[in-house]
């Protein structure tokens, strides 16, 4: 029955959703309420493909973009175990190759390392398969090479670039395309915001089923993080790893929406 209720609210939505736009993004009509994005959560679930979860849960799920080093991730992940919070870290596989020692860590202390592919390419340019495979295989390989293991099947473009046939190509790679409904402007090494600019931009733009995107260089961010995971508990919400989010899918397009004050 759940399945059935998912595809047809998938058909009934696919029918009126936009046009895709080649460049992910996102405003708030209101703090702690849903975001509106350039293409409906109903339609990026025909391709596996999310921006946020359920939104009748207080549920987040926190995510890292990395693509080189700058030496806060080990902080980070102190700070996560803490807190016993798992994220996911989407990691070009030039990083991968590079750091191998933080990689096992983020594997072996329960985080999930994902594909951000092989060389960080706007992949709305690439229309064919066997190109796009090339950039998520190389990632698999090096992965494989650094922890024995295979690399968990979630995909995130670069730079949120992306186009409905890359949207069929991970799917048809057995990838789950995850966005994202909460971020803000952190990964300027040079011209990083202060905390209380962190903090303004974030709690408003917190609401239940949000996946929550970081980067990893920002110095900020590696020191606000122990108190963002305190004030988001205190809030009330919890956290979960991205398997959570691709086996609840479903609730977020048939449940009701909730919303949150940011405190």
């Amino acid at each position: 029955m759940k399945k059935f209720l998912c595809i047809s609210a998938i058909l009934i939505f696919v029918s009126t959703s936009t046009v895709f736009a080649e460049s992910w993004g996102i405003h708030f009509p209101k703090d702690g309420g849903r975001p509106e994005a350039n293409a409906s959560a109903e339609h990026l679930a025909q391709f596996d493909a999310f921006f946020m979860g359920n939104e009748s849960d207080l549920v987040l799920y926190l995510t890292f973009d990395a693509g080189y080093e700058t030496g806060l991730t080990g902080g980070i992940l102190d700070t996560l175990a803490k807190h016993d919070v798992p994220a996911a870290f989407f990691l070009v596989g030039t990083y991968i190759r590079d750091e191998p020692e933080l990689i096992l860590r983020m594997s072996q202390e329960g985080h999930i390392v994902a594909n951000h592919t092989m060389s960080h390419p706007d992949m709305s340019k690439i229309d064919n398969l066997d190109t796009f495979a090339k950039e998520l295989a190389q990632v698999e390989e090096v992965y494989k090479e650094v922890t024995g293991d295979a690399l968990p099947k979630f995909y995130r473009p670069p730079s949120g670039t992306y186009s409905e046939t890359n949207l069929k190509h991970a799917q048809e790679l057995g990838y789950k395309t995850v966005f994202w409904s909460t971020a803000y402007k952190d990964w300027e090494v040079d011209n990083q915001p202060s905390h209380e600019e962190a903090f303004g931009k974030l709690i408003p733009r917190t609401h239940p089923g949000a996946i929550i995107l970081l980067h990893n260089v920002s110095k900020t961010n590696a020191d606000i993080l122990d108190e963002l995971l305190t004030r988001y508990k205190e809030m009330g919400y919890r956290f979960e790893d991205l398997y959570h989010l691709t086996a609840t899918d479903c609730a977020a397009i048939v449940a009701p929406p909730t919303t949150i004050s940011p405190s």
